[in-house]
């Protein structure tokens, strides 16, 4: 199991910035990225920060701390790491001497690149604990953390890795990218005497708004090494308006400023409807203007919608035919710049959708057998695959109890952040399949699973459920689909998730369901009345006293409403919510997401409100 992690050492080697690169001078690579890093160390305590992500495929920034100028064996580093090919994810981990990784991701419920989210971790000599937006979504202990006992400097970049399986692919027509920081605050550990964090166990010490640039408490970073796309420069580092902003740019471009055009990177056809891809967030309303696009054979547009992401244009169209080959031809469209920069005429062959036939069963690490498709790896020509991690094979004579498909649990993919698949949209029933055919202890190997951002498999440890070489199924119902992708995300918590066989079913009923493996300690059950118009009934059920909090955001990611409900006692609950937001005003018409989140467990729910 040494592929991914021989990845991560790589990249942490790059993130790390040792001293052995140091040395190497900027301007030898066509792409500038940018670091900033404090002059002081700090053992122990929270590290705070305000920062709204980039969202681009190949690209990643981040937040961490590390030992600076150490050696392999003395190594010391806690990372935030929010890459841009996700819209969801943020990873985590700690690294110890060796060079040991410990990785833990978790699925946001909005995207970290539309709004500004504020991320910290806290270091003890007990434990490293992560937080998004005030709640702790993860934590480590453990002797691991006990050899996390060296100062660290404060750091933060965005760079391009060369590592596609990780980060995706490099496509240089995404620049200029940014990434904002809006303040970052240092509070030492001063525990049983402290004002803030967990236990009032931390004090302030200082924070930086970002007002100018501190010379005296940061260094610009203007190195770079093997492994990493771009050079650092000092000039992609760059101070305006209260916040700090790292630039990944060309050679020709320094400094906060975008000249690009944006571009069509790529377009499917999917039946009824084409789904086009560009490399920046556009102008909504050219975006969604008929006038900027032509289809070629000629068929009729009839609506254009710009989605969430601000980058992917869904158009509903009439006429196509599906086995014939289209061309989407942009004539011009604005990207979000000031003022904004407006693409010229290019167009790109459309790929052509290849509907699965259901049951869709696929041989998760192996190849095509007894009805199971072969694995593959997601991009935008393919039905369905998977997004990071690494492929391990089993022998044949490894002996798989509890299955009359051994040869589906002796191959997996273990480290893999997403796994797609492309369905008309409705309501599906998921069979997750898998084996743990290597560690033989319980809790070696812990991880989450969400099906459409919804939480149906919390900690599994799939050897506590079934022992080693042993088959495992979890099926899971009534899973949505509405905007034509089935999406399985893999939380990590302890060591990597793995995956061997998948089946989608299809259901007739096009309900939302329960899932019938949920967590038997934390319910969150669909609103009633759905959709409502003044306000709804929410219900949850707890099996031990936690802490709960309500929050709603809109389709766009944004923050509604939220509301702490204080500690609630194992067993039913229910209150009322009037669809307001935090000001009282009532909501407008539309789709919201809401969630029930406690220290340990979170699921979300869509509601509906009609005025």
């Amino acid at each position: 199991m040494s592929g991914v992690f021989v990845r991560r050492a790589i990249v942490n080697l790059c993130l790390a910035c040792v001293v052995a690169f140091q040395g190497m001078l900027a301007g030898v690579k066509p792409y500038k990225g940018a670091e900033l890093r404090t002059r002081a160390s700090y053992l122990y305590g929270r590290f705070e920060v305000r920062l709204k992500s980039v969202q681009r495929e190949g690209v990643l920034c981040s937040f961490f701390t590390y030992h600076d100028g150490d050696t392999q064996s003395n190594w010391n580093e806690i990372d935030i790491e929010i890459l841009g090919r996700y819209t969801d994810d943020v990873q985590f981990n700690t690294i110890t001497p060796g060079q040991v990784n410990h990785v833990s991701r978790r699925q946001m419920q909005s995207s970290p690149h539309m709004a500004f989210h504020t991320y910290a971790f806290e270091w003890t000599p007990g434990y490293v604990a992560w937080f998004i937006d005030g709640m702790e979504v993860c934590r480590q202990t453990g002797s691991h953390i006990q050899t996390m006992n060296k100062s660290q400097k404060i750091m933060m970049n965005i760079w391009n890795p060369e590592a596609p399986g990780w980060v995706g692919e490099w496509n240089e027509k995404v620049l200029p990218a940014f990434a904002y920081y809006d303040w970052v605050s240092y509070s030492s550990y001063t525990p049983g005497t402290g004002s803030t964090g967990t236990g009032n166990n931390f004090t302030p010490f200082w924070r930086d708004d970002f007002n100018s640039y501190d010379a005296s408490r940061w260094d610009k970073g203007t190195h770079t090494w093997t492994g990493n796309g771009c050079d650092f420069v000092a000039e992609n580092a760059y101070f305006k308006d209260g916040q700090m902003i790292l630039c990944l740019t060309d050679q020709f471009n320094l400094g906060y400023v975008d000249k690009n055009p944006p571009s069509l990177l790529w377009g499917r056809q999917e039946e009824s409807r084409i789904v086009a891809a560009f490399s920046e967030e556009l102008d909504q309303t050219s975006a969604e203007s008929f006038s900027s696009y032509v289809v070629t054979p000629t068929i009729t547009l009839r609506a254009a919608k710009l989605l969430a992401d601000g980058k992917t244009v869904e158009f509903e169209v009439s006429g196509l035919d599906t086995a014939t080959s289209y061309n989407l031809i942009v004539l011009g469209v604005n990207d979000r710049a000031v003022p904004p920069n407006r693409s010229s005429a290019h167009a790109k062959m459309l790929n052509r959708s290849v509907r699965l036939q259901f049951p869709i069963r696929i041989n998760v690490g192996g190849s095509a057998s007894g009805g199971y498709l072969a694995d593959k790896a997601w991009n935008e020509k393919v039905e369905y695959g998977y997004l990071d991690g690494s492929t391990k094979l089993y022998p044949s004579s490894l002996d798989i109890a509890g299955t009359t498909e051994p040869e589906i649990y002796r191959s997996e993919r273990w480290g893999l952040v997403y796994y797609k698949i492309r369905v008309p949209r409705g309501s599906y029933r998921v069979t997750l399949m898998m084996a743990e055919n290597y560690w033989n202890v319980s809790a070696a190997r812990v991880f989450d699973v969400s099906l459409e951002g919804r939480q149906v498999l919390t900690a599994l440890d799939v050897y506590q459920q079934a022992g080693k070489n042993k088959a495992l199924q979890h099926t899971i119902t009534g899973i949505q689909v509405n905007d034509g992708i089935l999406d399985i995300h893999f939380g990590a918590t302890s060591d990597q998730p793995i995956l061997n066989g998948l089946t989608i079913e299809q259901e007739l009923t096009g309900l939302e369901g329960e899932s019938l493996e949920a967590p038997d300690q934390f319910r969150f059950h669909q609103n009633y009345p759905n959709p409502f118009n003044e306000g709804t009934i929410m219900s949850f059920t707890l099996h031990a006293s936690q802490a709960i909090r309500f929050s709603v955001h809109d389709v766009l990611g944004r923050s509604v409403a939220a509301i702490d409900l204080g500690i609630r006692s194992a067993g039913d609950h229910r209150f009322y919510w009037r669809a307001s937001d935090e000001n009282g005003a009532s909501l407008s018409s539309g789709v919201y997401y809401c969630t029930l989140a406690s220290t340990s467990h979170r699921d979300r729910r869509k509601i509906v409100v009609l005025r």
